[in-house]
This record gives C-alpha cells, structure tokens and sequence, in this order.
C-alpha cells in the first residue's frame, strides 16, 4: 500500500476528459465497433474462467469505453493488461494483500500502515477508474485514491518477506504479502503498464475471490453507464 501523492489529485480531471472525449490509450488502441462485439485474445497465457468471462463481457458490452484495462485475478495472483481494443499487452504475477476478502475497510486510506492488522490487508474486488500518479517514491497506478490503493513494481520491504521470490514462486500460494496494493514486476510495470496509462485514465477489474464473480460486475450487454462503478 502506498502512500498518497501529488499527481493523483489529477485523477478526476483525467477521468473526466477522457471519458467525455471517449478517447482510447496513449498506447495507440482503437474503440472497438458498436456493431460489433469483439473477444479478447489471450493468446498462449493461462487463464481462469473467470478472468476469460470477464474480459469478455468488457469488450462485449464495451465498458472500457475504449481506455486501456487490467483485469487482476487474485485467486491466481494474475494481472492481465489490455490496450482500449481488447489485444493483450502483458500478463505477469501479483502479489496481493495478505488476507483475503473482497471489501477495504472504510477509512483504511488514511491510517498508519502500523495500525492496520493482519485482517485488514484485503484487495478489494471491484471496477475503479484508474490514472499514473505517485507516492511519496515512484510513479505508481493508482487504483482507489480514497482507499491508498495502487499497483506498482514491486517493493524491497522486509528481507524475511523476499517478495521478489514470492513473485518468481511458480504457484499463487505464497503471493499474499501485501497491505492490499498490487506488486508486479518492475519491467512489467515499466514496459506495458506505464506505457498504457501514461496521459489516459483507464480501466482496473479486481475479480472477486469470496463472492460470485457476477454479484462484482454486471455481466450483461447493456451500456457502460449502467455497470455501477
């Protein structure tokens, strides 16, 4: 979990151009044809039904709105980046928070990571509009402003916590570290997200890992604003 920062105040202004402007990602993605509903491509990556679902049913119903997109499968401890068009960018570990649950606890945002405990340390499933802004380091995605909530490269922390090896672990038993932000490899984080939030906002699904997938998300056709964020 990362602290706030000075470009994340920009976030709503950004949110607010880009969706009014309906424009797609920085990366060069183009909207995707009402008439025609179109598949994501996964290519040769692992992937759960439930992330598969997921991304179909954004690039079916167009909620995107044409904006570049990650979908984090938390219980594979997965991160799926997509451009506005629905091609895959990247695929790469997570580590996520350390307890598992849907929901942050209201007001997490602003305490001290000293006082939040064990149980506290979820990764909230939802949609969030997301934006580069950063902490009091780096330049990190923010997810949820309000609830100190991003994805960044992955952090040193502790030597008994070796979160570098708990990202190279060929198995998603061990990804469960975190304060509840999402930790990916640096060149992940520098070659494909970085380059596909940079001047847009984009789209961030957290699929759930103790609710259905359809009680986060409203998998239907109907128009992105009927989808609650």
């Amino acid at each position: 979990m990362a602290g706030f920062g000075s470009r994340a105040a920009r976030h709503g202004v950004l949110v607010a151009v880009a969706l009014a402007a309906g424009v797609a990602s920085a990366a060069g993605a183009r909207p995707v044809a009402a008439s025609t509903p179109a598949t994501a491509r996964f290519g040769t990556a692992a992937v759960s039904s439930d992330a598969r679902d997921t991304v179909d049913w954004v690039m079916r119903s167009r909620d995107n709105q044409a904006l570049p997109f990650v979908v984090i499968d938390k219980v594979n401890a997965v991160v799926f980046a997509f451009d506005g068009a629905g091609v895959l960018r990247g695929t790469a570990p997570a580590l996520l928070g350390l307890a598992r649950g849907d929901d942050s606890v209201p007001g997490i945002g602003q305490r001290k990571l000293a006082t939040i405990t064990p149980a506290e340390r979820t990764t909230p499933a939802g949609r969030f509009q997301a934006s580069i802004g950063a902490d009091f380091e780096q330049d990190i995605l923010w997810i949820d402003y309000a609830a100190a909530l991003s994805l960044h490269r992955v952090i040193a922390g502790r030597r008994i916590d070796d979160r570098a090896g708990r990202l190279a672990s060929a198995t998603p038993g061990d990804n469960r570290i975190s304060y509840g932000c999402v930790n990916v490899p640096a060149r992940f984080y520098d070659g494909v997200i970085k380059p596909l939030f940079t001047d847009t906002v984009g789209i961030v699904y957290i699929l759930p890992e103790t609710r259905p997938l359809r009680s986060v998300f409203a998998m239907t056709a109907s128009a992105p604003d009927a989808v609650p964020h």
